[in-house]
């Protein structure tokens, strides 16, 4: 691909490439006081504790990402309302720049996450929600949501 000159020269070069954020969508998915954790693997932010959640595609909504994601990622199917919670932004690395929506569903006591993407995740785990209740490492948004918002915005 060639950039016309006056873009190359903005962007520093032929090799300058323009890049914009992404969005990403978090999931705090809510059971009986606790929240679906997971430690990522496979990808940026390995090894570190996250909410389910994945990139918003083309033309869907936060709540049509959120409820995709979390089909996919852990086989639950959200059937009750999912609601906007907050938003962050974190530039994880040089490659990774993320505007990160996070919505919020409360699902019923017997609901069981399964691990239906193994090479992306550890696996799942209920965990009580606060800065001082989900281990670390965690990924960037996730902990930023952890001390910016802080228990009481979102006391689960």
């Amino acid at each position: 691909v060639r950039l016309g000159n006056s873009l190359n020269r903005t962007m520093g070069g032929d090799a300058a490439v323009k890049r914009w954020p992404r969005v990403g969508v978090g999931v705090l998915i809510v059971k009986e006081g606790k929240v679906l954790i997971g430690k990522r693997k496979g990808s940026h932010g390995a090894g570190q504790y996250a909410l389910p959640g994945g990139k918003l595609e083309w033309r869907e909504t936060w709540e049509q990402c959120a409820r995709r994601e979390i089909l996919e990622e852990t086989g639950i199917e959200l059937i009750g309302d999912v609601t906007y919670a907050y938003t962050c932004e974190a530039v994880i690395d040089d490659d990774n720049h993320w505007i990160t929506v996070f919505m919020r569903a409360d699902v019923p006591a017997d609901t069981t996450a399964v691990n239906t993407e193994p090479d992306k995740c550890e696996g799942w785990e209920w965990m009580e929600w606060g800065d001082d209740k989900v281990p670390t490492p965690r990924f960037l948004p996730l902990d930023i949501i952890l001390k910016d918002a802080g228990p009481r915005r979102f006391e689960p």
